[in-house]
């Protein structure tokens, strides 16, 4: 078969080096894509925030699955496009994607199904947001209520900084805010494949890190590593999950005539007083997709289209995210990236291209604020980091910037230790854009 995924992220790439070994796929190709893709993938220009340009790119390359991968083209509704083509897709529908579209929705969806969130009030004029800001915080939190577009969550035990962003929050007629209650405890993300008859398919849960610098400190990013599985979760986590939060969701969707098809991707906090939905995305998260896949061993075209259930490979998977310098308030793009093929070469590496491109004389150049995920597998978490830290070290990217922390063993100390006490975590849960234009 032939699979155009869409997209030019390391998300992109991780989903390109999962279909190329997949027996079922004769071809493929990625549009944008970036220098990564372009060695697995047939490249393509496209805008993908046209949902009418998709859908033709589909049909022009006749591709037999369409894989979208970031979250404008599905709200936009690329995958209602392609099926009115008669054309297959992964991906929900613009009606479905409205549960990251609007956090307002998703809440509303949320506060139906009886699924376990933070409380919170949505408004849309400045003055009775910032009368209600007390209500909630310190902490604060301050939500958009579209895709962020630079705006994302602002999570702060900073008054002034909360009210700036709620004002930043309603510039326009339409704009939302939401706000919050603040959730303690450690965050996971959770994916769960929903197919066309409403079957949930969990895959693994994994931990993403969204603070620039080790330690969880200073600004918020796209996302600078992650890793799975967690040893220090709860063993029923997965399936208390799926029964109190997807599979409550996906009904609820189905009852009001917009049923969810896709990947459904809850960001949760394990608080103290049980789990708590933060977030929900529409589509694989980045960079969790790049460790989860790293250990699947089932095709994954027949585990978006349910046909096979996901068999796993034993061991951990870790990302580590490289970034460019002045990432992520002001990236400086069109540096070369060297030692690439070196780092490759170590025993279960992947180097995934996330902001990447070829320049006129044909080197890897960066062009964007996060540059590469470089993906590692091993027997245990330890093996993995160090072959993904091995693996940076052979890298060459002036000014380049990276944490040395994502799967530290002591960090994950702490998490077990509030597990077994009862109690949630009380650093501030990293506040996520849903689209960095600096990615």
């Amino acid at each position: 078969m032939k699979v155009l995924v869409v997209g030019s992220g390391g998300r992109e790439h991780a989903l390109c080096r999962a279909l190329a070994r997949d027996p079922n796929v004769g071809s493929l190709v990625c549009a944008p894509g970036n220098a990564g893709t372009a060695e697995l993938a047939e490249p393509r220009p496209l805008r993908v925030d046209d949902p009418d340009a998709v859908a033709a790119l589909a049909e022009s390359v006749r591709a037999d699955l369409t894989v979208i991968g970031p979250e404008v083209p599905l709200v936009a509704g690329a995958a209602d496009e392609i099926r009115a083509r008669g054309l297959r897709a992964f991906g929900p529908s613009a009606a479905a994607a409205r549960l990251e579209g609007s956090k307002a929705f998703a809440k509303e969806i949320m506060r139906a199904a009886g699924v376990p969130t933070a409380d919170s009030r949505d408004h849309t004029e400045i003055s009775s947001a910032l009368a209600d800001l007390d209500s909630f915080g310190p902490p604060y939190v301050v939500k958009y209520d579209g895709l962020a577009a630079g705006k994302g969550v602002t999570v702060t035990t900073d008054r002034d900084a909360a009210v700036d962003a709620v004002r930043a929050s309603l510039r326009g007629p339409d704009d939302r805010v939401v706000l919050e209650e603040y959730l303690d405890g450690p965050e996971v993300s959770l994916f769960a494949i929903v197919t066309e008859s409403g079957s949930v398919v969990p895959l693994l849960p994994a931990q993403d890190h969204k603070r620039v610098g080790d330690g969880d400190t200073g600004p918020n990013t796209g996302g600078m590593g992650a890793y799975t599985p967690l040893p220090w979760a709860p063993r029923n986590l997965t399936a208390e999950v799926v029964r109190t939060v997807i599979r409550p969701t996906v009904d609820e969707m189905a009852r009001r005539g917009t049923p969810f098809t896709g990947l459904l991707y809850a960001g949760l906090a394990l608080t103290s007083r049980g789990i708590r939905v933060v977030e929900f995305n529409v589509r694989f998260g980045d960079p969790e997709v790049q460790a989860i896949l790293a250990l699947l061993n089932t095709p994954l075209t027949d585990v978006l289209s349910g046909r096979r259930p996901p068999v796993w490979r034993s061991g951990a998977a870790i990302t580590v995210v490289v970034a460019a310098a002045g990432y992520p308030a002001n990236p400086r793009l069109g540096d070369p990236i060297r030692g690439l093929a070196a780092a490759g070469a170590l025993a279960g590496v992947d180097v995934l291209h996330a902001g990447t491109r070829r320049d006129e004389q044909g080197q890897v150049v960066a062009s964007g604020g996060r540059v590469l995920s470089v993906t590692a597998i091993g027997s245990n978490l330890e093996s993995a980091r160090g072959s993904a830290y091995e693996a940076i070290s052979r890298i060459s990217l002036d000014g380049a910037h990276y944490r040395t922390d994502i799967g530290d063993p002591s960090r994950m100390r702490g998490a077990v230790d509030v597990h077994r006490a009862g109690s949630g975590v009380g650093d501030l849960h990293q506040s996520q854009d849903q689209q960095d234009k600096k990615e």
